[in-house]
């Protein structure tokens, strides 16, 4: 359905792409996986037509139509919201365009009559009639309001933009699907809807997410970007890492047969060919995953950072205590007369409907805010490390990162030693020299944990940790924290981040709070059943 063919793309002596050949096939779904710097977004552009490779080409199937996700949340600004999703299938949008034209025209004459007959049959063939209701399902089911479905976009915040630009590129059931962080500044729920959304899609959807619950679920195959190629693995994620990593172990181990690796790896599809879920994607992965060869199982190449928090002293018994705090901005309630006693060990997953809410608590919580009512108090042996949402403050200074993180070195360290804590979230050699105000968005927050590490605190507060991190970088720091052995504050819209870190969930709500002792499958599970 649509191939890739030869595509080589470098800048300068940077190759990204090396004589790439790939193929992408009806029905299934495909996660493009990659370091940082990889040249996953680059490649969605290349297959886009947004971007022109050095060589090759890109061959779509006739007659098919390819939606991608716009990535400009200002594009549409002069443009009601409905209309907005409409123009995702752009042929049927200036079907109605001209039709209306048509109609309006008082001088109505008998061509006109027969190009409006032509249209109207072409907008049947499209299911034009549903175009609407089937726009406004879309919006719905991502969170947004039946009220600003006929406002202007310039109206609507950012994540409401998110939202409507996802809802155009799903609109009408293209044939090609490109996807490039579709789960950005969606809460958990709506992921969920989207999964469920993808899980139904018939047709190619090509993806890139660093959450790796929303790769296991939707994807059939994994694309990896290494070294300038481009492999094609069947399966999910969680497939093609756990078998990425059974085979480098079968390479260390000199003394395995090679029946005995054929044996082990044929073990290890079967059962977690056997593990897949029972939706109609997992069953279809399920039957590819029986047929697979042994010889795609390769070792990956991934560098994973070292992530370890260790706390420079346990804390007491008292951790935090919150009593009645409220907050409001500009009229609007974030959260109301929260109560709350945090344990020693708690590892508890704030949820929100408006992200707001817990970046606010967090803030008043680290004396950066204050609450409109109420008090909290935190234990005299508590030491906190903050990773906030927002770090570009702690960046706007063009020192080297060496110098960066003395900054926050208790007492007299060497470059040695703050070179190790760098080195562990590999900024290796000449990259702790970088200087501060020229990282990326990822760098930053690399930076940021080699701040925590290095401060040894005993309550961490983390505001979406996981923004900008690569899936390597995600899954170091989710096992740090599951291992890590005091107190953890923090949200984050990864799904298996959430579910197997925190062992609390509170939620907040404009006109209270819900405080839940379980993992959040747990509690999901309970508010489903409640709302049923």
């Amino acid at each position: 359905m649509l191939s890739v063919q030869n595509i080589s793309l470098a800048y300068g002596k940077r190759v990204l792409f090396d004589e790439v050949n790939v193929k992408f096939t009806q029905g299934n779904c495909y996660g493009i996986i990659g370091a940082n710097g990889a040249g996953k977004s680059t490649f969605l552009k290349i297959l886009a037509g947004d971007i022109t490779p050095n060589t090759g080409s890109i061959q779509l199937e006739p007659g098919k139509r390819m939606a991608v996700l716009n990535q400009n949340h200002f594009a549409f600004d002069n443009e009601v919201v409905l209309n907005t999703v409409l123009m995702g299938h752009l042929r049927l949008w200036e079907i109605m365009k001209e039709k209306d034209a048509i109609y309006s025209n008082p001088e109505f004459s008998e061509a006109d009559g027969n190009r409006a007959a032509e249209l109207e049959a072409e907008f049947a063939d499209m299911e034009g009639w549903n175009a609407e209701s089937d726009a406004a399902a879309l919006l719905s089911g991502l969170g947004i309001k039946e009220e600003d479905h006929y406002k202007l976009m310039s109206e609507l915040n950012g994540h409401q933009k998110v939202r409507i630009l996802l809802s155009q590129a799903l609109f009408g059931n293209p044939d090609i699907l490109i996807l490039d962080e579709p789960t950005n500044d969606l809460d958990l729920d709506t992921i969920e809807w989207l999964e469920n959304y993808l899980l139904d899609f018939n047709n190619t959807v090509i993806v890139v997410s660093h959450d790796r619950h929303f790769l296991d679920t939707v994807c059939t195959h994994v694309a990896d970007i290494d070294f300038g190629a481009i492999k094609v693995f069947t399966g999910n994620y969680s497939f093609w890492y756990e078998s990425s990593q059974l085979a480098l172990a079968q390479r260390s181990s000199a003394n395995k047969k090679a029946e005995d690796r054929k044996k082990e790896l044929q073990e290890f599809i079967a059962r977690f060919s056997a593990n897949a879920s029972k939706s109609k994607q997992a069953t279809g992965r399920k039957k590819l995953l029986e047929k697979i060869n042994i010889d795609e199982i390769q070792p990956s190449n991934r560098k994973y950072p070292a992530i370890i928090f260790q706390q420079n002293r346990e804390a007491g018994t008292t951790i935090l205590e919150v009593k009645e705090l409220s907050k409001s901005i500009e009229g609007k309630s974030l959260f109301k007369k929260l109560d709350l006693f945090v344990n020693k060990g708690d590892k508890i997953a704030f949820l929100a409907e408006d992200s707001l809410a817990v970046t606010t608590f967090f803030k008043i919580i680290m004396g950066e805010d204050k609450a409109d009512s109420g008090s909290f108090t935190i234990g005299q042996t508590v030491t906190e490390g903050f990773l906030p949402n927002n770090n570009e403050a702690y960046f706007n200074t063009d020192i080297s990162l060496i110098e960066w993180l003395r900054q926050y070195a208790p007492g007299e360290k060497d470059e040695v030693y703050l070179r190790g804590f760098l080195g562990k979230m590999l900024f290796t050699g000449q990259e702790s020299l970088k200087k501060a105000n020229v990282l990326s968005g990822g760098e930053k927050v690399r930076c940021m944990i080699s701040r925590i590490m290095l401060q040894g605190a005993n309550l961490l507060i983390l505001d979406e940790p996981t923004n900008h991190l690569d899936l390597e970088s995600i899954m170091a720091f989710n096992k740090a924290l599951q291992n890590f052995p005091g107190t953890v504050l923090f949200t984050s819209h990864d799904h298996t981040f959430t579910q197997t870190v925190a062992n609390r969930i509170v939620d907040l709500r404009s006109d209270g709070f819900r405080d839940f002792l379980g993992t959040y499958d747990e509690y999901h599970e309970k508010k489903m059943a409640e709302q049923m």
